[in-house]
C-alpha cells in the first residue's frame, strides 16, 4: 500500500544534508526581529501624535457631527 503524502510531506522527508540545524539561529533571529517591530509598532501606534489617527486600528471610533 502507497504511503498518502499529503501537504506535509516535506517536512517528514530525510535530508541527506542537516537543514534546520544551520537555519535555527536564522529562524530564532527572524521571530525576534518580528517581535521587536511588532512590539515597536504598537509602541508607536499608541503615542499623542497617532492616537485620534484615523488610519489608527487602536483609535476609537470617532461619532459623526450632529445636524
Amino acid at each position: 500500500m502507497p504511503r498518502i503524502g499529503g501537504p506535509f510531506a516535506l517536512f517528514r522527508r530525510k535530508w541527506p544534508a542537516p537543514v534546520w540545524e544551520p537555519m535555527a539561529p536564522f529562524i530564532i533571529a527572524g521571530g525576534i526581529v518580528y517581535y521587536g517591530v511588532w512590539q515597536g509598532q504598537n509602541a508607536l501606534s499608541n503615542t499623542e501624535e497617532f492616537r485620534n489617527d484615523p488610519r489608527n486600528p487602536n483609535a476609537k471610533p470617532q461619532k459623526p457631527a450632529a445636524h
